[in-house]
């Protein structure tokens, strides 16, 4: 223990504890200590005197920084006759956040970058200072119709310069961490050395009510990502007030992120405040007042300022001075305080490190906008405003140049002090940020041997989970491609069959193993490696699904082409985290998700909240998603292989699938001849049996069709084919999409007869493709809530048994010969 330098105050601290405890009692004495060990006080972390030099000009960056601020301003103002709007004040309040990174720290080589989002008018500003942007596209921001700039980061948009989708709140925080550990995983294991990658993640202290924006805290801590840092920028204020009216955002986030184990460097006073911080009772005060209160402060008078918080000490400033000082004077609106922290940031080891740095929102912009709680929803400066602008930013602007409707770009020309500056500065941090390439290698082809095990068959009741699983454990094997393969799984590996990955694959831990395992004495036990390859992330689909866009993206993020598999409850997908696989989407992720247990009524006794039976349906709507439902081992093996080849190949498609499959053991059959491309369009004929009805089923619902075609022949003397539909959107979105006859119709070319789909789906995922079936309609499905209970019992309770089904043919046809 170290030593106790003042035994006295000890004693007197630990006395008045006591009397807390005893007063008050024990929680609060422990929510005291909680405080005192997760907050300091309400200062710079890096004082005055401990500041490093600052390595650049700058008189330089200040011009540069003024050229992005007008730019910025100008292209949203611009964009505003047309009713398009922008976001003017989260970049006028975070402007040197990111200056002070574009000119010294963000590595294009080896860095990711996460932009807050309503931060991206001053991303292209730069941009266009830089000359990777022309004014033409700066005047087409929102236009996108028109072949524009997107309104946020979005890489499918811009899929050469935004690495990462960031503007729906809390995924930024959740994937730049997953990121982090994903660049360690990569190093760990031997595909590429990312020891020199850092991770910035730009937040706003509103966004981080977010839950996801907190989720993964303990997990960066716990394996120790130093190569982390985030950056919240303190302004105070959400969208339409104060983030904490009552009490103060940056304690409380300190205290959560200290709490969780990371470092924390608080930026919040500017130089003016060296010379007033000295006063304790001023220290003091500031950790009391509310953000609404300092937000006020900052749209306030001198005479109110010094009345409110500085009544009773002796300020050498005049009110004007005070306006200044309380009003603008913050550490986010200062270079040197930007760089020190995030020097320090940099400097620290062990752990990941947040910087929260206050700023004011708008800053620049106005009185009428700074600080004010409607500066998100303005969206446009007047001629007026943008003079002021010019006059505080020193920009070369004539009066005459603002007599228009419209404000002017503003380029200090391609030779100027200004632009070699900032290309210098670019070229020795490797290149122009943000930047997205794409520069792997196709994977080579996998070969037969795996695919070709599904294809032979098994009498032995096989679920489509376990053949899944099978294969991609054979998959794993080969020589070229398995190290590749980025199984993730949230939890209840043993639930899917993978226990038999443990010993050979490993789980992923950057500690290795440092206990013996319960189950060490079974073959398939627990084993914990460094360089494992299992992402077992515990009980957070957000996290698996945080590492499976980190794996999918590797091709362009790392030029490292990464196969992950992310599997998961079917009902804990789509409807849980589904707004990541849109960001997923964004980022021409590529991959397998696999929906598990799959179905309304194949989890036996699970009821309500386990049985799924519309993720199809939500998976159909994403346009970036290939959705199938097979039925047999052999069609799983048929879309994995074709995966493979979309994905991986040497066309490299930007897409990702999403397979439903099941828990339920049944003999799996040999694949057909012929049915291959069938497989992949979504629809072919299984079993034929007179063509007087047409059976359409997907995943484990053909089972209950053959049975119910069975029924049909021998007891109704009535012959139906039975149809295996692989992907019901798919069918769909040829139906849409082509110009001549959908592929559906080929299919039934030819045949007569009503056609009844059936699945273990919400009727409206086979209904997908009834506007292009040219005869009677009839959908069976689960629609509902889930129940507990028997296979049977259920399949009845929905009317999609084998009986039930064979009633609705028998219906469709007598209706059709009346």
């Amino acid at each position: 223990m170290d030593e106790d330098l003042d035994p006295q105050e000890t004693a007197e601290w630990l006395e008045s504890l006591e009397a807390v405890r005893r007063a008050a009692g024990p929680e609060r004495a422990d929510y005291l200590l909680k405080r005192l060990a997760t907050t300091t006080r309400y200062i710079n972390t890096v004082p005055a005197s401990e500041e490093p030099v600052y390595p650049g000009d700058l008189e330089v960056e200040e011009r540069i920084a003024a050229y992005d601020r007008w730019n910025a301003a100008a292209m949203i103002t611009r964009g505003s006759r047309l009713g398009l709007g922008g976001h003017l004040a989260t970049y006028a309040s975070a402007a040197w956040l990111y200056e002070v990174g574009f000119n010294h720290f963000f590595h294009a080589g080896h860095d990711q970058v996460y932009f807050q989002g309503h931060a991206s008018p001053g991303i292209y500003a730069r941009a266009f200072l830089e000359g990777r942007l022309s004014e033409a596209q700066l005047d087409l921001f929102r236009r996108e119709p028109e072949g524009g700039l997107p309104s946020y980061p979005h890489p499918r948009s811009m899929p050469g310069f935004w690495q990462f989708p960031t503007v729906s709140m809390g995924l930024g925080p959740l994937n730049a961490i997953y990121q982090a550990r994903f660049n360690r995983y990569l190093h760990n294991r031997g595909i590429k050395d990312t020891s020199h990658s850092h991770v910035w993640a730009f937040l706003g202290d509103g966004e981080m009510d977010e839950p996801e924006s907190t989720a993964a805290l303990t997990l960066a801590a716990r394996e120790g990502l130093d190569n982390l840092t985030f950056v919240i920028n303190c302004n105070l204020q959400r969208l339409d007030g104060p983030v904490r009216g009552n009490t103060r955002i940056v304690q409380e986030l300190e205290s959560v992120f200290r709490g969780a184990g990371w470092h924390v460097v608080k930026a919040l006073w500017g130089r003016e405040w060296d010379g007033l911080l000295g006063s304790d009772e001023l220290v003091a005060r500031l950790g009391e007042v509310p953000d609404g209160q300092f937000q006020t402060f900052a749209a306030s008078t001198g005479a109110y300022i010094r009345e409110r918080l500085f009544q009773g000490l002796d300020v050498p400033c005049s009110d004007d001075d005070l306006r200044r000082i309380v009003g603008g004077s913050r550490a986010g609106h200062e270079p040197r305080k930007v760089y020190a922290a995030y020097r320090r940031a940099l400097d620290n080891r062990g752990a990941p490190t947040v910087i929260l740095v206050q700023t004011v929102k708008g800053w620049t912009l106005g009185a009428g906008i700074e600080a004010r709680n409607a500066n998100h929803q303005m969206k446009k400066l007047t001629q007026d405003e943008f003079r002021s602008l010019r006059d505080r930013l020193g920009l070369p602007v004539p009066d005459e140049a603002l007599d228009g409707d419209l404000p002017p770009y503003l380029h200090p020309g391609p030779d100027s002090p200004e632009a070699r500056y900032a290309a210098e500065r670019r070229r020795d941090l490797g290149g122009p940020v943000p930047r997205r390439t794409v520069s792997h290698a196709p994977l080579p082809a996998s070969g037969e041997a795996p695919f070709r095990a599904l294809e032979k068959g098994s009498k032995q009741p096989v679920a489509t989970t376990m053949a899944f699983v099978r294969l991609v454990k054979d998959l794993m094997k080969e020589p070229e491609t398995g190290r590749r393969w980025v199984p993730i799984v949230p939890d209840e590996a043993r639930t899917f069959g993978m226990e038999s990955l443990f010993p050979t694959a490993k789980i992923y831990s950057p500690l290795g193993q440092r206990y013996e395992s319960v189950d060490r004495d079974l073959l398939l036990s627990y084993k914990e490696a460094a360089d494992g390859q299992i992402l077992l992330e515990g009980i957070t689909e957000a996290g698996s699904m945080a590492s499976f866009t980190a794996a999918a993206s590797s091709y362009a993020t790392h030029g490292e082409a990464m196969i992950p598999f992310y599997i998961f409850y079917s009902m804990f997908g789509w409807q849980r985290t589904g707004d990541q696989m849109w960001a997923l989407a964004d980022q021409l992720g590529r991959g397998f998700l696999v929906g598990a247990t799959a179905g309304r009524t194949t989890m036996t006794g699970e009821g309500l909240q386990h049985a799924d039976g519309h993720s199809q349906l939500l998976a159909s709507a994403n346009p970036a998603c290939l959705a199938y439902d097979p039925a047999f081992a052999y069609e799983v093996g048929t879309i994995v292989r074709e995966g493979l080849r979309r994905m991986y190949g040497p066309d490299g498609e930007d897409v990702f699938y999403y397979l439903t499959v099941y828990n339920e053991p049944l003999p799996q059959p040999p694949m057909p001849e012929g049915v291959e491309e069938g497989i992949l369009r979504g629809i072919y004929r299984y079993a034929a049996g007179g063509g007087q009805a047409h059976l359409l089923a997907s995943g484990t619902a053909i089972h209950w069709a053959l049975e119910a075609q069975r029924l049909l022949r021998e007891e109704y003397g009535l012959g139906v084919d039975v149809w295996s539909v692989t992907s019901w959107s798919e069918l769909r979105r040829d139906a849409m999409t082509t110009t001549g006859v959908p592929y559906v119709r080929q299919a039934l070319a030819g045949t007569a007869g009503p056609v009844i789909a059936v699945s273990d789906w919400m009727r409206a995922v086979p209904d997908q493709i009834s506007p292009w079936i040219d005869r009677p309609w009839t959908s069976l499905g689960t629609d509902g809530f889930g129940l507990s209970g028997t296979r049977d019992a259920v399949r009845r309770h929905f009317g999609v048994d084998p009986r039930s089904i064979a009633e609705a043919v028998l219906k469709a046809v007598e209706t059709g010969r009346d």
